[in-house]
């Protein structure tokens, strides 16, 4: 008798027609094929000029409003066509990422084209700038998050770890009269909310989406309360603390663009560009990192070959503190002189969503923050131009992203395995 393998008995399931690939495809050209008739039909034959300098009069990249419209939809939809090949797979990231910007790129045509005499341009430094700004504590609060949810604790709190930092950071910057004092207070408000969010979650067990949930509450209230009582009253004394200084790399911050978003900035840009690297590098090059991971994933087997689970735990949520707070302190030290009640405005709740949009990854949390960044950005410059779609729609334009951009990842993303499951030693 002929032996039969195990594989020949094994059925081929077949090929699913609509992979992520193809339907992000097909999305991309409707997408596209709709930017082209509207935002083409809508766009004037003026031209869209993209300033490379913060003079408007400076060297430019001029587009006619109407041919740019169509044609980076055009883009857009040659991005989804190309994602509908099998062989396309590999380049998934860069063809949606393409298409992606044709679509933007296409709207902003419109907009510029059509713009009044005078204002049909766009500051490219300038956007780049601000998107860096309005990404900063976007950064700070993901990077927190992963430190937390790669150690397997749930980080909802981040929202009060940023406005808790913030508010230290004004209060005891005020009192000393010292913006790097500032810094350390914004880094004693993050450790607090950590110190709370470690102990109970680890020590106590609580759930840890609650416990994020009423820290941040109580992060509020406690801000609000103190500001009224404190603050409010003599602002001058306790409510206007010194801005850190804004530093130039010499010759990188003369590069044309990018020089003035990366290498012009406060403390907080740098730190927050090195933390990406030295988090990532620690998380993915050290024992640590694979401790770390380790923990996150599979706490029983990390226990079995000695490594302290509850230990390692308590430690990356107080670290993660320390981040989120530095990232609290930029709010009052770097971007605004003095604090405000509820002055986070949900940032940390971005951060959340940059965090899952970024696969739990540092680089990728960065990215995930630059284009919450960037949608930030591009409201406030749509208003400045008196763009004719509504202002309530533009203020909530970079809620709309986040939503848009989790949304299309459910299903697609695994946090840690372990991450919100408490561990009991046995």
């Amino acid at each position: 008798m002929t032996a039969v393998s195990f594989e020949d008995l094994v059925v081929a399931e077949p090929a699913r027609l609509w992979t992520r690939e193809r339907r992000f495809g097909a999305g991309l050209i409707v997408a596209g094929a709709a930017a082209a008739v509207g935002f083409g039909a809508l766009a004037t034959g003026e031209d869209a000029r993209f300033t490379l300098t913060d003079d408007p009069a400076g060297a430019a990249v001029a587009v006619n409003g109407r041919v740019g419209a169509i044609a980076f939809a055009v883009l857009a939809v040659a991005a989804g066509a190309a994602l509908l090949v099998p062989a396309a797979r590999r380049w998934f990231v860069w063809l949606l990422g393409a298409g992606i910007v044709g679509v933007v790129l296409s709207f902003l045509c419109w907009q510029i084209s059509a713009a009044d005499p005078g204002l049909n341009f766009m500051p490219v430094v300038d956007i780049m700038r601000g998107t860096f700004i309005a990404a900063l504590p976007l950064v700070f609060g993901a990077l927190a998050g992963v430190l937390c949810e790669r150690s397997g604790v749930v980080n909802v709190a981040i929202e009060g770890q940023l406005l808790t930092g913030a508010f230290m950071g004004a209060l005891l910057g005020s009192i000393a009269a010292s913006a790097w004092v500032g810094i350390i207070g914004g880094i004693l408000g993050g450790v607090l909310i950590s110190a709370l969010l470690a102990w109970f979650a680890i020590r106590y067990l609580v759930d840890q989406v609650v416990l994020g949930v009423v820290l941040n509450l109580l992060a509020l209230g406690l801000t609000g309360f103190v500001y009224e009582q404190v603050m409010r009253p003599e602002p001058e004394k306790y409510n206007q603390p010194p801005k850190v200084p804004v530093w130039e790399i010499p010759l990188l911050s003369n590069i044309p663009v990018l020089g003035p978003a990366l290498f012009t900035g406060t403390i907080f840009l740098f730190l927050g560009l090195a933390l990406v690297v030295v988090i990532s590098v620690a998380l993915f090059r050290t024992r640590w990192g694979l401790r770390t991971r380790s923990v996150g994933e599979h706490p029983e087997a990390a226990d079995t070959v000695g490594i302290k689970v509850l230990r390692l735990r308590y430690i990356n949520v107080l670290l993660a503190g320390v981040v989120a707070g530095i990232g609290g302190a930029y709010f009052t030290l770097g971007w605004v002189a003095q604090f405000g009640k509820n002055m986070v405005s949900g940032r940390g709740f971005i951060a959340l969503a940059a965090l899952i949009f970024g696969h739990w990854s540092p680089t990728g949390a960065l990215f995930a923050a630059l284009f919450f960044g960037f949608a930030d950005k591009l409201s406030g410059y749509l208003a400045s131009i008196a763009s004719p779609i509504p202002s309530d729609f533009l203020a909530m334009l970079p809620y709309l992203a986040t939503v848009l951009a989790v949304a299309g990842l459910v299903g697609r993303v695994r946090a840690p395995a372990a991450d919100g499951k408490p561990y009991v030693k046995g």
